[in-house]
């Protein structure tokens, strides 16, 4: 096979392999489609790789057909040289054959056999979970679950969740989505609720994985009609600890509510701070921990969120233990929580346990490492603040709360 010489334009530009289905893009260059369909949709390039030119958004690859049969006839002449024959490839995914799927999800005859092949069809490529997006197969899902809460039906909800997942809602789609219908929320819910037994740990890590995807794109005015339900039973999920892609999914949920005082009300009323802070002794692990300690952050910029956070015994250790061991953005958080417990809840007995648990050691660490000058500030602020109560420790350095 190496005597053998390559025709140069049955060559992949990309693989510099034999193309086995060239597409030609807007461009008029020529690619074998794997190649391009990861340079585009995998690596998220925006500009032809031979010309450089930007590429529009939204454009077709066109199967080369004519240079395909070429390619399979020149292997074939060559296959006794060690060539081998290149198959003809599957049709590819259109958006006519997706919209009469949409059509075939309202009947209720066709709705199984329907999501099954979607859900094949969303499990197979990026190509086809692209043209689902835009063919606007996610909004006809989110809206069967809808129908199926209404009608507390279950059959089709495990593949309805598990094809969602898969699929990148359109932004601009799901902001009016949940605007048009308050329903789609609760009904995200109400699949969590009702997946209570082992058996359902795949369908519930997958539906609070739709639920991180929909609450990223939620506008303030949806995710400040917040029920308590639904804190309740995210919450819920993380006491649980399905998977850790489950997890890190609820996480994101509390994460994007944060930041409305009543939703901070609602999520320590749900007992978050008491799992957050369990969470984090059992399951310490990089991501996770930088979401931890973002939310418990903003519980405790509350009074009932700081005596939650107080009350449980290993709150300010476990905080502490993650300073200079994690990330920056752990470093940040953590700081940052101690700061709110010092200024607002600084009795004596919460100050002596600081010193206990090795908070205060530290902290006065941080003024010696190398870490973002405005943290090192906040140390000091910190040890300046309860200098008095901290100095005649045999542990502390006394020059760094006086200095």
């Amino acid at each position: 096979m190496d005597d053998i010489e390559i025709p140069q334009y049955f060559i992949c530009p990309i693989s510099l392999q034999i193309m086995k289905d060239p597409v030609t893009i807007i461009t008029g260059i020529t690619y074998d489609r794997d190649s391009i369909e990861q340079w585009l949709f995998t690596t998220k390039n925006t500009i032809c790789p031979v010309t450089k030119q930007s590429l529009p958004k939204d454009f077709d690859l066109t199967p080369n057909h004519t240079l395909r049969r070429l390619i399979q006839a020149w292997c074939i002449d060559n296959a006794s040289s060690g060539i081998d024959r290149i198959p003809t490839p599957k049709p590819c995914l259109d958006k006519f054959h997706l919209l009469k799927l949409i059509k075939d999800l309202h009947l209720p005859r066709l709705q199984m056999k329907t999501l099954v092949q979607l859900e094949l069809l969303a499990a197979e490529n990026d190509r086809n979970r692209k043209y689902m997006a835009e063919t606007g197969v996610p909004k006809a899902l989110l809206l069967f679950i809808v129908t199926c809460f209404k009608k507390g039906r279950f059959d089709g909800i495990q593949e309805a969740v598990s094809i969602l997942r898969l699929i990148r809602i359109p932004p601009q789609e799901s902001r009016a989505l949940l605007s048009e219908n308050d329903q789609i929320i609760e009904s995200l819910t109400w699949v969590l609720r009702w997946c209570s037994s082992d058996n359902h740990i795949t369908i519930k890590s997958h539906a609070v994985s739709v639920l991180k995807m929909v609450s990223e794109d939620a506008s303030s005015s949806v995710l400040e009609r917040l029920k308590p339900e639904f804190f309740e039973t995210i919450v819920g999920v993380i006491r649980e600890k399905i998977t850790q892609q489950g997890i890190n999914a609820a996480l994101k949920v509390l994460s994007h509510a944060c930041p409305w005082g009543r939703n901070r009300i609602m999520m320590v009323d749900a007992g978050a701070v008491f799992e957050l802070i369990e969470l984090e002794w059992r399951y310490p692990e990089k991501k996770t921990t930088e979401l931890i300690l973002g939310i418990l952050f903003h519980l405790c910029s509350c009074a009932d969120g700081r005596a939650k956070f107080l009350s449980h015994r290993g709150g300010i250790a476990v905080v502490a233990k993650r300073i200079l061991k994690v990330s920056p953005a752990a470093d940040d958080r953590a700081v940052l929580i101690l700061s709110l417990i010092c200024k607002f809840s600084g009795t004596s007995m919460v100050l002596q346990e600081m010193l206990n648990v090795k908070a205060v050691s530290k902290l006065c660490m941080m003024l010696q490492a190398d870490c973002a000058v405005y943290l090192k500030d906040k140390a000091r602020e910190i040890l300046r603040l309860h200098s008095d109560e901290w100095k005649n420790s045999p542990c502390i350095d006394a020059s760094f709360l006086t200095g």
